[in-house]
């Protein structure tokens, strides 16, 4: 059954007020620039200096600020059951969480219950999400079995319900793993339906053994997980992940990556060509995992996930160090939050312990302390792995992840010189204790913008329940599938006749024609959705939105209004308001449009693995 598309209520369209944000340095994945940014109807109309506004606008000085496309987190798990517990944040207090740090959209995994369809657990997600989330949220769906149905279902949801992306696990035996066979026929429905495959890669099978000899040998103490899953167990698992996704030419996202061996196989891969992209989580950039093997067994359980944080305390500074210099490409939460008391259920048997830490709330800021304010990687990059990437990857970009005319208004004022210290004292989040507890961090996001309403004001949290709107991810993201386009060709023979010239010109141009075919389809399922949502909207933002869809084809001029860094003039009141910007004293250093870190601490990241 088909879930009905939720209208955005009075009361909060009114809400959407016009607001001018104005004197701010705004930082995009490829540019740094001092402008002024308008906002009306939940749309960035404007950039530039002294703009003309309407009367009545809210004025936002940014002034030694930057200004940034909003987080966007791709792997949270609101209200999961899981190993007898459900994490405790739920869509409600993990987005206001959420936003409270700087991020403007999640995406959650629909994870179907034993004997439950696809269709049935997005149905679901969404029943329960759409009536909580503070923010906008997109679905991956995970695939934890593996039949002729399921493969229907990819099919319906990919084509149907704005869901580009599942996820396999090659860990949890015998609930929710899949072996090497199955991953070939789901990476190929993958492909076949322009999805990007994911996957959680641990040898589940190993961990299953070695779980069962350390528990018949005593050790059944939080360091057993770690102990039972090392750093060569997940860096297998990924490999075989890539070799059997770049055998069917199917795009793969691994998600999360918590070791140096794993990042050295995604990095070596994607030089070798392969079409895979890593995300490591905010808890493995942020601290390590030796506290795991500490005396205090109460502190031990709380940092247990999976993959585990690992011993090794280089690891968090070399998976920052990857992610600045492009081995690995997004940086996610994998929030997955049980109390104390929860967690406490495994206290006598790791096995038990339920696996899941907190992030999202924590991760722009966690990433901003270990990668800009360390000097490892630039704004510009910061922006790239917490937002631009993920939108790209998962086809909401420009609609999300950049500022930009046309674009939604999702946008943070981001204070680089203020400081705070996270603590579960002070945290939003549901749960009672917060791994990164008494980490000092630069960076904060003093002002965040959901759709055109200010939902964190002078760090003060004003959110919204339900405010938030399911987003479609269409399918065949360009940015994916366009690395893809060379490897569809079949395998060839040498040309050896003008014949066979003619026959492989015939069959690219027959290859390019259906990927057009194919992206037109995602195209008119994605507008009549946006159709549909805005149908009390005025026209204008209706062709604003049609606008920010990378998978819309090119429409006549007069239909849609292209996002561009000069947007267009509003009748009104023109800003007279002087506008200079410094972050440094050093007013050359201010003019330049960044810091390129070449040999950032702790040097360059060694080889690949394999």
């Amino acid at each position: 059954m088909s879930t009905p598309v939720k209208k955005v209520p009075i009361h909060l369209q009114s809400a959407q007020n016009r607001l001018l944000i104005k004197n701010g340095k705004i930082v995009n994945e490829d540019e740094m620039v001092d402008s002024d940014v308008y906002v009306e109807d939940g749309i960035i109309k404007q950039l530039g200096r002294n703009l003309i506004i309407p009367g009545g606008t809210r004025v936002i000085d940014a002034r030694g600020k930057y200004v940034m496309p909003g987080g966007i987190d791709p792997h949270t798990h609101f209200e999961l059951e899981l190993m007898g517990a459900t994490s405790v944040d739920d869509f409600y207090q993990g987005t206001k969480a959420a936003v409270a740090g700087g991020t403007t959209m999640i995406i959650d995994f629909a994870i179907p219950k034993k004997g439950e369809s696809l269709l049935e657990a997005y149905d679901r997600y969404r029943a329960t999400a759409d009536e909580k989330v503070c923010c906008d949220y997109g679905l991956h769906v995970g695939i934890t079995s593996w039949n002729g149905k399921v493969k229907e279902e990819m099919a319906a949801l990919a084509r149907d319900h704005g869901v580009n992306s599942f996820k396999v696990f090659m860990a949890y035996k015998d609930l929710y793993m899949l072996r090497d066979p199955e991953l070939i026929e789901v990476f190929t429905a993958c492909k076949s339906v322009g999805a990007v495959a994911q996957v959680h890669a641990e040898n589940g099978d190993l961990i299953a053994e070695n779980t069962r000899k350390l528990l018949a040998a005593g050790v059944t103490g939080p360091e057993g997980h770690e102990m039972s899953r090392p750093e060569d167990v997940e860096a297998e698992a990924v490999n075989r992940a890539c070799v059997i996704a770049n055998q069917v030419n199917c795009p793969l996202y691994v998600s999360p990556v918590t070791s140096k061996s794993s990042a050295d196989v995604i990095a070596a891969k994607r030089t070798s060509g392969y079409v895979v992209f890593g995300e490591p989580p905010a808890s493995s950039i942020g601290i390590d995992g030796s506290e795991q093997y500490g005396k205090d067994v109460n502190k031990a359980i709380k940092l247990i996930t999976s993959p585990p944080l690992r011993p090794d305390t280089t690891t968090p500074v070399y998976l920052i160090e990857q992610l600045a210099q492009g081995g690995l490409q997004v940086t996610g939460s994998d929030n997955c939050t049980f109390n104390a008391a929860q967690k406490a259920l495994g206290k006598d048997d790791f096995s038990k312990i339920p696996n899941g830490v907190n992030g999202v709330e924590d991760r722009m800021s966690v990433v901003w302390e270990k990668g800009v304010q360390a000097g490892i990687m630039d704004p510009m990059r910061f922006v790239a792995v917490t937002s631009t990437n993920a939108a790209k990857i998962f086809n909401l970009y420009p609609r999300k992840g950049v500022i930009a005319v046309g674009s939604d208004a999702d946008i943070v004022v981001w204070d680089p010189n203020r400081k705070r210290v996270i603590s579960a004292e002070t945290h939003v989040q549901a749960v009672d204790f917060n791994i990164f507890e008494g980490m000092e961090v630069h960076g904060v996001p003093e002002y965040v913008i959901v759709n055109g309403r200010v939902c964190v004001d002078e760090c003060d949290v004003k959110v919204v329940h339900g405010y938030g709107r399911f987003v479609e991810t269409p399918i065949y993201p360009p940015y994916v599938y366009d690395l893809i386009a060379e490897r569809e060709k079949k395998p060839r023979g040498v040309a050896r006749s003008e014949a066979d010239l003619k026959r492989y010109a015939e069959e690219d141009a027959a290859m390019a024609k259906a990927r057009e075919a194919a992206r037109a389809a995602a195209a008119a399922a994605a507008t009549a959705s946006i159709q549909s949502n805005y149908t009390n909207g005025s026209i204008e933002t209706l062709k604003s939105k049609l606008a920010s869809l990378s998978c819309v084809p090119t429409l006549p001029e007069s239909a849609v209004v292209t996002p561009s860094a000069k947007g267009p003039r509003l009748e009104g009141q023109r800003n007279l308001q002087d506008s200079t910007f410094s972050i440094s004293e050093d007013v050359d250093e201010a003019r330049r449009a960044c810091i390129r870190v070449n040999n950032p601490p702790g040097g360059r990241s060694a080889g690949g693995f394999w």
